[in-house]
């Protein structure tokens, strides 16, 4: 179920008190995997369907979309070329994860008929976040020179989930993309640089106002951002706060509660052809 009414609960948000809380209790504000008790089992299931569904779905596999090593995109296109199109942007904090993880999804959108491409990225500290941020457009950039060469040639809609959903709002602007939907994102990067995550990432000072989208001019094109009921307090705030600094802005877009649903389970309403973030990737075409 998704409530995307305006009475939307908002928890007690961690970094109200920031200051007074430890290293330990920083980084537990931000640990999904901690939060969510049977996240392996969970995980293990995602990677095992992707690994099935990638090697059975019509499918092509590992272009290069630049130079670096994880600068790869996969494409599964649908029956017609001008199909509509829903790039995936896959998670894990910026320095986990690969695109192959999350074939999962692509039977939920192609159900209806759609393609669907997931780029890979470039992971911390490999390279700066800066570096990654860059990568999502220049994805978007092959797709629009090359998609149709491989029967990818229609309206994009721009998903991402986790670390995704904030590389979605960073590439929001594309001319490439026809709308966004996020999932599960983080949109303030300062306190992130206060965990433990930011031994990989090493944001600078002038990172954090340059890719917080929460600390950035609004882009006026729709985006939908969805987070679960169960998730942490702080990406549940930061989801709100974005919205309601978009609606501010006058910029289009919903607020997506997936009831019940944790960090890792919100993937399966994009996941089943009836999900309920499947039904709103095709409402952004309206």
């Amino acid at each position: 179920m998704a409530n995307t009414t305006s009475s939307t609960h908002r928890p007690i948000d961690p970094r109200s008190k920031w200051a007074e809380l430890s290293q330990a209790e920083r980084s537990a504000a931000y640990d999904n995997n901690a939060a969510v008790k049977n996240s392996p089992a969970l995980i293990a299931e995602r990677n095992e369907t992707s690994a099935r569904l990638r090697g059975t779905l019509k499918s092509h596999l590992d272009l290069p979309y630049g130079e670096r090593r994880n600068n790869k995109i996969d494409l599964y296109p649908a029956a017609k070329p001008d199909a509509p199109c829903l790039v995936f942007v896959h998670g894990g904090y910026w320095q986990r994860n690969s695109r192959e993880l999350f074939a999962m999804l692509v039977e939920g959108v192609a159900a209806h008929g759609w393609s669907v491409a997931i780029p890979g990225y470039s992971l911390a500290p490999e390279v700066s976040f800066t570096d990654i941020v860059a990568e999502i457009p220049r994805s978007l950039d092959w797709l629009a020179a090359h998609g149709a060469s491989y029967g990818v040639a229609g309206p994009v809609i721009l998903s991402g989930w986790s670390a995704g959903a904030h590389l979605v709002a960073m590439a929001l602007s594309h001319p490439r993309v026809h709308a966004g939907l996020a999932l599960s994102g983080v949109y303030d990067l300062a306190p992130i640089r206060d965990t433990g995550l930011n031994a990989a990432l090493k944001l600078t000072d002038a990172e954090i106002p340059m890719l917080s989208p929460l600390r950035l001019p609004v882009t006026q094109k729709r985006l939908d951002i969805a987070y679960g009921s169960s998730e942490l307090p702080a990406l549940v705030c930061d989801s709100i706060d974005f919205h309601e600094k978009r609606a501010a802005a006058g910029a289009p877009g919903k607020l997506i509660t997936v009831e019940g649903a944790d960090h890792f389970t919100i993937l399966e309403a994009l996941r089943r052809p009836d999900g309920v973030l499947v039904e709103a990737a095709r409402r952004l075409l309206d």
